[in-house]
């Protein structure tokens, strides 16, 4: 009997050891911290001398798991917290879990399906071909206004993405605006599709995202998407009716090089609410080169090349450069540096006026030095990167 008993009991211990192995869940994150050099950082165009952060990846840390059903089918979830490593403050709008917060199905035979706040399609297929994966915000777009460097997120968003079929894969999203009686009005939705096989990438997308007429005046206040207005290239048409951003990238490598390039064109268009009357359209060339110097060295180039056209005219023109030294697997360290040069008119906040195009590299608008007072700018940052 006590044979029995002692045998019955291994077994369960057994069988609750295995139910635990199929179940995982991991602590993540990266920290990032540079010390940089900022011209013409405000409206006075004086200088800055400080700490700039999440220069090649945001800072961030997070907790992802899954747990095996049986049969192929998984549950999944993620939760991505954002912070700024300077002063240890909360990111995207001082969100807990801002980055990312979702929960979902994955099979094997059919995809996933996940539920929550997420990044959209296009930064899943595209971003990850182009300079901003290597280089982060040195790289991305004047003002982030095509979305380049991911300063939108979606909320209250359900995302398919499709299995891999032979390096093709295609990805869709839909953001509700969460109020009643006006399922439209706020709404985001976009979908990409991808082809990466060898040493060729390519990737195309769409994203549409809508601004509800309530309290439009006070900028952008969409329930279902993040705010693209952190800078002066594009802060004139925050009371806009919406914004879609089509996009297409590719790369190819070939030994120690690594060649890019991508294009985009973001529509921001009116209504009787907005500020402005004309809609605004921005077309976007990048193109960059790596150089893997040594197996611990990266070089990088890239240029791009920003038109407005439509409500106001303004050409930007910027030159980044980048190198990246792996101490180990988990520490690198890096120097990054773009000039930007600008011209043309800009619209000015209040949706009515116009001055002269003030510079206004990458994504790094929404800094502190949001306003350049210049047509030009430079910038140059020494860092280092963490991740666990």
């Amino acid at each position: 009997m006590k044979k029995k008993t002692l045998a019955a009991s291994l077994a369960l211990l057994g069988a609750a050891g295995a139910a635990q192995a199929q179940s995982s869940v991991t602590l993540y994150g990266v920290i990032d911290a540079g010390l940089g050099y900022v011209s013409n950082a405000n409206a006075n165009g004086n200088h800055l001398y400080g700490m700039i952060n999440g220069n090649l990846s945001g800072s961030r840390w997070g907790l992802k798991g899954q747990e095996d059903l049986g049969g192929g089918l998984k549950a999944i979830f993620q939760l991505e917290n954002g912070f700024d490593v300077g002063t240890g403050q909360l990111n995207q709008g001082g969100r807990e879990f801002g980055r990312q917060a979702f929960v979902g199905l994955t099979g094997d035979s059919w995809g996933t399906v996940t539920l929550g706040r997420q990044y959209d399609p296009s930064v899943d297929m595209v971003q990850g071909i182009t300079g901003d994966n290597y280089f982060g915000s040195i790289m991305a777009t004047p003002g982030d206004v095509d979305n380049y460097d991911n300063s939108l997120r979606t909320s209250n968003a359900v995302k398919y993405v499709s299995p891999n079929y032979a390096g093709f894969q295609f990805e869709g999203l839909y953001g509700f605006s969460n109020t009643a009686g006006a399922t439209g009005q706020g709404q985001t939705w976009s979908g990409a599709a991808t082809y990466n096989n060898g040493p060729l990438a390519l990737a195309a997308s769409y994203l549409y995202v809508n601004n509800p007429t309530a309290n439009r005046a006070t900028g952008w206040n969409s329930p279902s998407s993040d705010s693209l207005f952190n800078s002066t290239v594009n802060i004139g048409y925050q009371t806009a009716h919406s914004i879609g951003i089509a996009r297409a990238a590719g790369q190819y490598a070939f030994g120690p090089m690594t060649f890019g390039a991508s294009y985009s064109f973001a529509q921001y268009k009116s209504d009787g609410s907005s500020t402005f009357a004309s809609q605004e359209k921005y077309s976007t060339g990048n193109a960059f080169v790596n150089y893997q110097l040594t197996p611990a060295t990266l070089l990088g180039l890239g240029y791009t090349y920003t038109k407005a056209s439509g409500d106001t005219g303004a050409h930007y023109n910027q030159v980044s450069l980048g190198a990246d030294y792996s101490l180990s697997k988990r520490t690198d360290v890096y120097a990054v540096g773009a000039y930007q040069k600008a011209s043309g008119t800009q619209k000015n906040a209040d949706g009515v006026t116009t001055s002269s195009a003030q510079a206004s590299i990458g994504s790094y608008g929404g800094s502190a030095y949001s306003v350049s007072g210049s047509d030009h700018q430079e910038i140059v940052i020494v860092g280092i990167r963490h991740k666990f």
